[in-house]
């Protein structure tokens, strides 16, 4: 229920359209509806309304009939004071119509004598009449006086049609329009909540889960907006104003009827208790399923390598079959309940429309029942469905939409912060770590009391063996995580005081495996930000020596790059993803073995770039290559997360520790210590 409360919420934000839609719809359903109302009296009053009573008269006007030397006209057209002559009836008997002079029963059935005379049987008590049987040119003559009121009804029908068709097309397009941008407005709030998520919510869920929830189950409910509430709106409105003309119709048979709106509420209640536990499973098996291809998808080169593609194909299908299993299941349980129970109950309904009219009304001349009132209850009854259908056709629509939704509101539930629009002045650079601890998994430290200073315009090494901790620092830096002990300060103020975004704005990172966008290697570097202009992409490519390994490509930094840059060699990203640092010239330039997948030819060029790019801004640099931070003013070496040895190049080899061994086994002059 919780789900369907903010998806109502959410509906909200759209009232005004929302609630165009309904009064358009409802007059829509009015002007459906009103078509059996004018049937009836075209029936009741203009073609079953022959069999009235009529009177001889002297009048000559258009509702005066002559027959056999006299001039009649029906009961309903006399005036008030009216002069009337004798009675007379036309009765239909059999597939004839006859003239009957004086009084005649009307009601019970009629049947032809061997002497032509006219029987009427009315329970226990039987007529004979004489009658006179009409030809069709006479039988027309006693009709031709209503031909106008039918025209003129059948053009009332013809113009209801229309406007219930006009109606009809607005309020779906209203309705549609609204369940469209109330989907526009969920899909930014779920990517909105992505900018707002930590690092570590997504160390946990693969990145194939994530996308699946933006798409897959946000698709599922733009359809409970767009297909499901039109239908149950549309149905539920067509129902209340079927059952409203049933009452006006004949109170008793339409109380018979209500037993199809308990029938329907606790068939929906049902349907949805069993289908939401296939539902679920068969969402979540769709992010397995997306996680599965994206995860593929990345790792191509290497299932290949290793001839792995048997292994992943059927990882794959285990996940498709189970997709499979519980889809059938969902069918079975559709296909039991949907065309099956509507069967049922619309026999159910014309059952007791029998029973009725076939009992009750036969028992005297006070519970008759007119043709026209007969056609306009078939014609509701057999309408009445049509509501029915769709909104249980639109069930399994419904409960996969809601289970998508409890999906999407958990992502939305997570805790987030708030993407920071401020700015703040560019900071010197002066950073210091005071015994910082901080942790991935509770009780699992990784780093573990680490305190340095880095002052401004200086440059810091971070290095170590795998695990040491070094890239956690650098996270820890640029706040992809908080620490769970000690602080770090910029400039002397607590970074965990500063809206992450703010802090960033000064700050600027080239990881080791470089991400780049679709788009152009302009659009790279300056990431579309209007503040950076194309003389200062083309410097900050210049500064590190991109423009000497892109001036062969055919549209230079205006060159097309695909999903990832795959169409670029290593060094060639690694330039663009360095420019890109510098264009948004950070006061603190954090490096993570940026240096690492590229030749030596392209590392030569870049360090002479940094020897430019890092004056005036502190950098932090992580290296394997130890002849890469020969020159930096800090070198940090990390072991099980601490700082085991700290001071610059000279001063740590001459203690002969582990940054010298570690040196030395990289100059090929010694072996590992252990």
């Amino acid at each position: 229920m919780e789900a369907v409360k903010r998806l109502l919420r959410y509906a909200m934000r759209f009232k005004r359209i929302l609630l165009l839609a309904l009064v358009i719809l409802a007059v829509a359903v009015a002007a459906d509806l009103a078509g059996p109302f004018v049937a009836k009296r075209l029936i009741d009053e203009h073609i079953s309304g022959i069999e009235r009573v009529w009177y001889q008269t002297q009048d000559t006007g258009s509702f005066a009939v002559s027959y056999d030397g006299k001039r009649y006209k029906r009961e309903d057209h006399f005036a008030a004071d009216e002069q009337r002559g004798e009675p007379a009836r036309v009765l239909q008997v059999e597939r004839s119509y006859y003239l009957i002079d004086g009084p005649a029963l009307i009601e019970g059935k009629r049947s032809l004598t061997a002497e032509e005379q006219i029987r009427i049987e009315q329970g226990e008590k039987s007529e004979l009449y004489e009658g006179k049987k009409l030809s069709v040119g006479q039988l027309f003559a006693f009709f031709k006086p209503e031909i106008g009121g039918i025209w003129l009804l059948c053009g009332i029908y013809f113009g209801l049609m229309l406007l219930s068709a006009l109606f009809t097309y607005l309020q779906r397009y209203y309705l549609q329009s609204s369940a469209n941008q109330i989907i526009r407005r969920m899909r930014m709030d779920v990517f909105g909540q992505l900018n707002r998520l930590p690092i570590r919510y997504f160390d946990n869920l693969p990145a194939g889960k994530v996308v699946s929830r933006i798409t897959n189950d946000t698709e599922a409910i733009r359809e409970l907006y767009v297909t499901v509430l039109a239908n149950f709106f549309t149905g539920t409105i067509y129902m209340i104003g079927i059952f409203g003309a049933l009452f006006l119709l004949n109170a008793k048979l339409a109380a018979i009827c209500l037993f199809i709106v308990p029938v329907l509420v606790l068939w929906i209640y049902l349907y949805g208790k069993i289908s939401s536990r296939y539902n679920r499973t068969i969402r979540a098996t769709v992010s397995e399923i997306n996680g599965t291809l994206n995860e593929s998808i990345q790792g191509m080169p290497i299932i290949k390598a290793f001839r792995q593609e048997k292994k992943i194909e059927q990882e794959f299908e285990t996940h498709n079959k189970k997709l499979f299993d519980y889809n059938n299941k969902l069918l079975n349980l559709n296909s039991l309940t949907e065309h099956n129970l509507v069967g049922v109950i619309r026999n159910a309904a014309l059952v007791a429309m029998i029973w009725y009219f076939g009992g009750i009304s036969l028992t005297g001349p006070s519970d008759a029942i007119t043709l026209g009132v007969l056609y306009a209850f078939v014609d509701y009854v057999n309408r009445l469905f049509n509501p029915i259908v769709s909104i249980v056709n639109q069930l399994p629509n419904l409960e996969t939409a809601l289970v998508s939704a409890e999906r999407v509101f958990v992502l939305l539930d997570e805790e987030g912060e708030d993407v920071s629009d401020r700015t703040m002045d560019r900071y010197k650079g002066n950073v210091q770590f005071d015994h910082v601890t901080f942790a991935y998994r509770e009780g699992e430290d990784v780093l573990k009391g680490i305190s340095f200073e880095a002052r401004q315009g200086q440059t810091v090494a971070l290095v170590g063996h795998t695990g040491s901790g070094k890239s956690s620092i650098l996270n820890l830096l640029f706040r992809f995580y908080d620490v769970s002990k000690g602080k770090i300060t910029i400039d002397g103020k607590d970074i965990r005081n500063l809206p992450r975004q703010m802090m960033r704005r000064h700050m600027g990172i080239v990881l080791q495996d470089p991400f780049l966008f679709t788009g152009t290697i302009a659009s790279n570097v300056s990431l579309n930000d209007p503040s950076i202009s194309r003389e200062r992409v083309e410097k900050a490519l210049t500064d590190v020596g991109a423009d000497r390994l892109l001036r062969n490509l055919p549209k230079g930094i205006d060159e097309p790059v695909i999903e990832k840059g795959s169409t670029l060699s290593a060094g060639q990203r690694q330039l663009i993803s360095f420019a890109r640092a510098i264009a948004f010239d950070p006061a603190i330039l954090i490096l993570d073995e940026a240096t690492s997948n590229i030749d030596t030819e392209t590392e030569a060029l870049i360090q002479h770039a940094l020897e430019v790019v890092k004056k005036g801004r502190t950098t932090f640099v992580i290296a394997h290559r130890l002849s890469t931070i020969k020159s930096a003013d800090l070198i940090l070496v990390l072991d099980k997360g601490q700082i085991a040895e700290q001071g610059n190049h000279d001063e740590l080899m001459r203690l002969k520790g582990k940054y010298y061994q570690m040196y030395q086994i990289q100059q090929g002059h010694s072996r590992a210590v252990v």
